[in-house]
C-alpha cells in the first residue's frame, strides 16, 4: 500500500538526524532533552510513523529551532486571529546555541556544553550552520572584540588568510586571525601583548568556523 506520507516522514527524519549530528546528540540524549520516548523517536527517525504536532513542539524547544525546521509542514509564518480576521506574522529570528564547550573528534564537532540560546535575525544568516561563542579575555581588543561579547560563527573548516576564525586546539576554542603557510598555521591576536601562536598543521588543531558578527556586551 502506498504511503502518501513517506516523503514528509523522510524529510522530518533527515531534519532530526541533522540536528542531532550538529549537536553531537545520541538518540538517548535527544529523548532525554525532549521528553519523547526513545522508541517513539526511533519510529520518527526510521520513518515508521508521522510525528504529531505536540512532539514537533517538544523537539523544537529541545533543539532551539523553529518548528518548521523539524516538520516542514509548519511554515515559517505564525498565524494570529484578531477580531475574526486571520493575519500572518513572518518569523524573523532563529534561536542559535551559545556554546560553552566544544569537542572535536575525527570529522566530528560536538557541542558538549550549551549555555543557552540567542534569538538571531534571519538576515544575519546566509546558508550553512551557525552558533555562538562567547569572547574571553582581551586578546582581540583591537578588532573591537571584548570580553563577554557574543560571537556569531558560521561553521566551516577553512578560511582565507587574515580572516578571523574560531579554531579548536584540542577541546579549547580560541578566536584569532588565521594565517597558513606550507607546514604551519599561525594564530594572530589583535593585541600586541600577545605573541603569535605558531602550530604544526598536523597537530590536533582544526578551524571550526568563521567569525560573521560580534554582538556587543553592554
Amino acid at each position: 500500500m502506498l504511503d502518501r506520507d513517506l516523503p514528509l516522514k523522510k524529510e522530518i527524519s533527515d531534519n532530526i538526524k541533522s540536528l542531532m549530528k550538529q549537536r553531537g546528540w545520541t538518540q538517548l540524549r535527544t529523548s532525554e532533552k525532549s521528553g519523547i520516548s526513545k522508541s517513539t523517536l526511533s519510529d520518527y527517525i526510521n520513518c515508521k510513523t508521522l510525528i504529531n504536532p505536540g512532539n514537533v513542539e517538544k523537539l523544537s524547544e529541545a533543539f532551539g529551532v523553529p518548528k518548521f525546521e523539524i516538520d516542514p509542514s509548519f511554515n515559517n509564518n505564525s498565524k494570529t486571529v484578531n477580531e475574526g480576521k486571520v493575519s500572518y506574522i513572518s518569523t524573523t529570528t532563529r534561536k542559535l546555541p551559545v556554546v560553552g564547550k566544544i569537542s572535536c573528534g575525527p570529522g566530528v564537532l560536538a557541542f558538549e556544553e550549551i549555555e543557552g540560546y540567542e534569538e538571531t535575525p534571519l538576515d544575519w544568516l546566509n546558508g550553512g550552520e551557525y552558533f555562538y561563542l562567547r569572547a574571553k579575555g582581551d586578546s582581540m581588543v583591537n578588532a573591537r572584540i571584548l570580553d563577554g561579547d557574543l560571537l556569531l560563527i558560521r561553521r566551516q573548516n577553512d578560511v582565507e588568510n587574515g580572516e578571523i576564525a574560531a579554531v579548536a586546539i584540542g577541546d579549547e576554542a580560541v578566536l584569532k586571525r588565521v594565517y597558513k603557510t606550507n607546514n604551519n598555521i599561525i594564530l594572530q591576536s589583535e593585541n600586541p601583548n600577545y605573541p603569535p601562536i605558531v602550530l604544526d598543521d598536523k597537530k590536533n588543531i582544526r578551524i571550526i568556523g568563521k567569525l560573521k558578527k560580534v554582538v556587543l556586551n553592554f
